[in-house]
C-alpha cells in the first residue's frame, strides 16, 4: 500500500524554513477533503518524526503551532459502542398492544444484535420486575447469557430484575432518559412488528397475540430480508438459482406476507 502524502502542515513548515510565511488563506473544500481523508489523525508528535526521516529538524512546538485546532469527542460515539459489541450485546424492550376487549397487553422482546434474531418474547397484562427477570432466565439457559444487555430506564426493571442480571454476570447498558434512538435495533424491530403485522389484525387476547407473533417471527427469521444483514434473513436464507425450478409463492402470517421460493416443475 502506498504511503499517504504528507499533510498540509508539512508544506507550511518547509516554506517557513525557506524564509517564506505560511499562508493563512483557508483551503478550498477539495483540499479539506484530501487532507482529512488520510491524515486527519496526525498530531504534533507524528509530523516531526516524519520530517526527521526526511532530514529536516523541526521542533514539535513549531508543528503544534501550525496545526489547525480541532475538537475531538471525549470518548467513542454511541454508534461505535454498538458496532464494537454487536456480538456480545442484546436489547430488551416492552411495547403495548390494545385488544378488542379494551385491554392493554405488554409484549416483552429480547433481541440479539449480531443476526437481529428475536431470542425470546412473551406477553402479559401486568409486567413486574420478577416476571421480567424470569423471562431473561428463559431466554438464556445454561450459562448462555450475553456480556451486555441494553435497556431503557423503565421502572419495571426494578431491584429484583437488576439482582438477577447481576447473578447471571450480565452488564447493564442504560440509555439516557427519553432517548429511544439509543436502543435502535429493538425500536426498529417493534416498528416492523407494528407496520407489518399488528396494524393489520384485531387482537382478541393473550393467546391470540402469542399465536400472531409466533407466526410473524417465524416469517421474520426465515424469510424476511434485512438490509443490515446484506439482504439476508436472520436464519441464513439460501439463494435459489433459476435452474432449481419455477417461482412459487407461499403465504405467511395468515396471508399478510408471502415467501417466494423455487420448486422443481
Amino acid at each position: 500500500m502506498a504511503a499517504p502524502p504528507l499533510p498540509r502542515v508539512l508544506g507550511q513548515t518547509l516554506r517557513s524554513r525557506r524564509g517564506g510565511t505560511p499562508s493563512r488563506k483557508p483551503p478550498d473544500q477539495g483540499s479539506r477533503r484530501t487532507n482529512g481523508s488520510g491524515q486527519s489523525s496526525w498530531g504534533a508528535p507524528r509530523i516531526p518524526g516524519e520530517l526527521q526521516k526526511l532530514g529536516i529538524d523541526v521542533a514539535e512546538r513549531t508543528v503544534s503551532r501550525l496545526l489547525p485546532k480541532r475538537r475531538s469527542p471525549p470518548s467513542q460515539t454511541w454508534r461505535t459502542f454498538l458496532t464494537n459489541h454487536v456480538r456480545d450485546l442484546v436489547s430488551i424492550d416492552f411495547f403495548a398492544v390494545p385488544t378488542a376487549c379494551l385491554r392493554v397487553l405488554f409484549v416483552f422482546v429480547v433481541l440479539a444484535h449480531d443476526r437481529r434474531r428475536v431470542l425470546h418474547f412473551n406477553v402479559t397484562e401486568h409486567p413486574t420486575a420478577a416476571w421480567t427477570a424470569q423471562r431473561l432466565v428463559d431466554a438464556f439457559p445454561d450459562d448462555s447469557a450475553p456480556s451486555y444487555l441494553l435497556r431503557d430506564r423503565d421502572s419495571v426493571y426494578g431491584h429484583v430484575f437488576r439482582q438477577r442480571l447481576k447473578g447471571m454476570g450480565v452488564g447493564e447498558v442504560l440509555t439516557t432518559p427519553q432517548s429511544p434512538w439509543q436502543n435502535p435495533f429493538a425500536e426498529r424491530l417493534i416498528g416492523s412488528i407494528r407496520r407489518e403485522c399488528l396494524n393489520h389484525v384485531l387482537v382478541l387476547g393473550e393467546q391470540h397475540l402469542r399465536r400472531i407473533l409466533t407466526r410473524y417471527l417465524a416469517y421474520y427469521h426465515q424469510a424476511r430480508t434485512h438490509l443490515a444483514l446484506d439482504k439476508d434473513a436472520p436464519d441464513l436464507r439460501p439463494i435459489e438459482l433459476p435452474v432449481t425450478g419455477k417461482i412459487v409463492q407461499l403465504p405467511e402470517v395468515g396471508g399478510l406476507h408471502h415467501r417466494y421460493v423455487r420448486r422443481a416443475a
